[in-house]
């Protein structure tokens, strides 16, 4: 079978990596000469511990393994079974963390709740203030400016890939004619929609007039959402978020695990409780993190280096430009937990990813025309949960 993956991204990626895996060969089309999205300014982070319960935690545990085993393959992936732990600066915030820890999916998640003495043996760089911590062994990370070179390295050594960047698709031929609808609960983690086949012979034409033939075609698009795919889908149930990132100079010392704050509490489902409920009412966020529905997420990068972020902007159009205040309030707050000043900030960005609107949605997966499928929207969990994406689009088109 020949699989044509459009988009270069680590979605697109990682279908390219299962369609290998599974003895088919795979032709991959990147608009720009390297993936330059979301997969790439992003933190790199395996993030386990957020995840709601039920079938997202399970695609985030089968991703976080998967991970592990092609890291083990690919060692230029960087990856890293660190964990996390967020720091608890007061009752309230404990009590959110308590109430994680009670959760009947605690143990698959790895949380554990610690003392800040026990917080700075696990993380010794932690040694700013704080009372406890909520321990989330499951989480790791891995190195996204570089984990799509280096699995498009691993894939070319099978002599079954051809990576195809400058090119962007223009057009779906084949012999598809109608198309699908996602319909239905199940539509977002790989039902399959619409009517056809599985898999039909279908093909792609690129801009420069070349036309790339294949039995399936996967549009992972990433956060593209004009042109072809509002072509084929004009009423795509998919938004575009946008988000500010920094990295640091090296630290100079090892920051052991990714680190988060207890306003990550308030956008990520698994710690929703009656207990997160009166932090919101008692323990408002800062007006610039509420102005910026911030929270504090940190991963140091093989160099030393910190990557921290992050702000959450819906509304479009997005601003072309960065805003220092919430790159301040980042300062501030890691600051306070490090116990000692940052090191120079060396880069600031702005980075887009593409979200379900039904934000429950692991993924929008649809099949638009016969062996044609978009699959997009995984929203902030699309480093995490790449691997099982693509596994379950996989198992699902018969690969």
């Amino acid at each position: 079978m020949r699989v044509i993956v459009v988009g270069g991204g680590v979605v697109g990626t990682m279908h390219a990596w299962q369609a290998v895996e599974r003895g088919h060969e795979v032709v991959q089309i990147e608009r720009e000469a390297e993936a330059r999205g979301a997969s790439l300014r992003n933190f790199g982070q395996i993030w386990v511990s957020g995840r709601a319960g039920g079938e997202e935690l399970d695609t985030a545990l089968r991703a976080r393994e998967l991970w592990e085993g092609i890291g083990e393959r690919v060692p230029g992936l960087g990856f890293r079974a660190i964990g996390s732990l967020t720091p608890l600066r007061n009752a309230r915030e404990y009590a959110v963390a308590e109430a994680a820890v009670a959760r009947p999916d605690a143990a698959a998640r790895g949380y554990k709740l610690v003392t800040a003495a026990e917080a700075r043996q696990i993380n010794p760089a932690l040694r700013g203030a704080f009372e406890a911590a909520l321990w989330c062994e499951r989480d790791a990370a891995v190195e996204p400016r570089t984990a799509q070179l280096h699995l498009r390295e691993a894939l070319k050594a099978s002599g079954r890939y051809t990576f195809l960047p400058g090119r962007e698709v223009r057009e779906v031929t084949g012999t598809g004619t109608g198309f699908g609808t996602a319909t239905g609960p199940g539509t977002g983690t790989g039902t399959r929609a619409g009517t056809g086949s599985r898999l039909g012979r279908a093909a792609v034409r690129d801009d420069h007039g070349d036309v790339h033939p294949g039995d399936v075609v996967v549009l992972a698009t990433g956060a593209w959402l004009s042109g072809l795919v509002r072509e084929l889908v004009p009423d795509l149930p998919v938004r575009r978020v946008r988000l500010q990132m920094m990295q640091t100079a090296p630290l100079g010392e090892d920051l052991t695990t990714s680190v988060a704050d207890a306003d990550s509490f308030r956008y990520y489902p698994a710690y929703r409780s009656p207990a997160l409920d009166e932090l919101n009412a008692e323990q408002a966020q800062t007006p610039i993190a509420a102005a910026h529905k911030m929270q504090l997420l940190m991963v140091q990068r093989r160099d030393g280096g910190l990557t921290i972020g992050d702000t959450h902007e819906y509304e479009h159009p997005f601003a072309f430009d960065t805003l220092e205040d919430p790159y301040e309030h980042l300062t501030e707050v890691v600051e306070s937990f490090l116990g000692r000043p940052l090191p120079k900030i060396r880069h600031r960005w702005a980075g887009v990813y593409a979200q379900c609107t039904d934000t429950t949605r692991v993924v929008h997966r649809q099949q638009v025309s016969d062996g044609v499928w978009l699959v997009t929207g995984p929203g902030g969990r699309g480093m995490t949960c790449s691997p099982a994406i693509a596994e379950t689009t996989a198992n699902e088109l018969g690969w």
